[in-house]
């Protein structure tokens, strides 16, 4: 797989990453650890080197399970977690210096391993000035505990603020066809500093891949149970889009899915989507769009199609603003 370059720091990962937050975390129920570690493993064997975990995600068991399956080949890949929730207290934010120091210890024993590659700040602290999460991070780095630095989620001023502190290789944010917003305020920011973006759902949760409709029914604790795009009346609304997706995909002999992946791809030579996945079919599936090639012509299509094409629901439920972008 291709090599694409997140930041101007010297971060090189695959083109594709996998993100592993459904392992353990927010789409129920969980398959078999020793699934999933293989699963990581066939990832790794196909060229990804770019693997996503968090404290939060379980809390804590995504961290040990990623560790465990990466331990093999630690030294060839790049392993990215995240602090800034507190965990006894979800979804509450904490990004206080102390607390940033003690998760990082704590990560680095669940990972099993001496150092974070890329180490995000998970969401933007209201209570604690960004300059001052920076400066954790940039002495973390200097005592060899992290490599780079990553914000997920944060504005123009959050990202212009810590970058002057410490540079800031990743942001990841969450970036599909079905949700653009970084292109008018995120995106110049980015190139002007010299920034990568990580999206997270790049397949909209599933619903890019075309295999949710409004007869879809989810587990209790899904968290697409909560989410306002997944009533069933905005899976109805917003299957225009995935219609539109799928007749991309038949004339290019795609999956849906790749079609979404190989979009974002095109946009930017600094952008590395995380899909995330449990299936190994998914997994091959979501790997072989990195191969498929979407023409200028197929761009201008694709853009005139969404001009039309109105977005139903918000991201996130009302009660957890503080999971949006600040």
């Amino acid at each position: 797989m291709q090599k694409r370059k997140l930041g101007s720091n010297g971060l090189e990962v695959s083109a594709l990453g996998l993100g592993c937050m459904g392992m353990t975390h927010a789409y129920p129920p969980f398959p078999d650890k020793k699934e999933m570690i293989s699963l990581i493993h066939t990832a790794y064997e196909k060229g990804i080197t770019f693997f996503d975990t968090a404290e939060v995600y379980g809390p804590f068991t995504n961290e040990e399970l990623v560790g465990e399956a990466i331990a093999p080949f630690r030294d060839e890949i790049i392993l990215a977690t995240k602090f800034g929730f507190d965990v006894h207290n979800f979804p509450a934010l904490n990004s206080k210096p102390e607390h940033i120091k003690q998760v990082v210890e704590e990560s680095l024993k669940r990972l099993n391993v001496d150092v974070i590659d890329l180490l995000y700040q998970h969401r933007v602290d209201p209570e604690v000035p960004i300059e001052d999460v920076a400066g954790v991070v940039k002495d973390l780095i200097q005592e060899g505990k992290v490599k780079y630095f990553g914000l997920s989620e944060a504005g123009p001023d959050s990202i212009r603020r810590a970058h002057a502190v410490q540079p800031v290789s990743a942001l990841q944010s969450e970036y599909s066809l079905w949700w653009r917003e970084l292109e008018k305020d995120i995106f110049p920011v980015l190139e002007e500093l010299g920034i990568g973006l990580v999206p997270y759902s790049p397949l909209g949760r599933g619903f890019l891949a075309g295999v949710i409709n409004e007869k879809t029914t989810f587990e209790k604790d899904d968290f697409r149970k909560v989410s306002p795009r997944f009533t069933d009346e905005n899976i109805k609304a917003n299957q225009a889009l995935v219609e539109l997706i799928r007749e991309i995909a038949q004339s290019k002999n795609a999956a849906p899915a790749q079609i979404a992946l190989a979009w974002i791809l095109a946009q930017k030579p600094w952008i590395v989507p995380i899909p995330g996945t449990r299936k190994q079919s998914r997994l091959e599936e979501n790997i072989g769009s990195a191969s498929i090639e979407l023409t200028t012509d197929d761009l201008s299509l694709i853009d005139e199609a969404l001009s039309k094409i109105e977005i139903h629901g918000d991201r996130y439920p009302k009660n957890l603003s503080q999971m949006t972008s600040k």
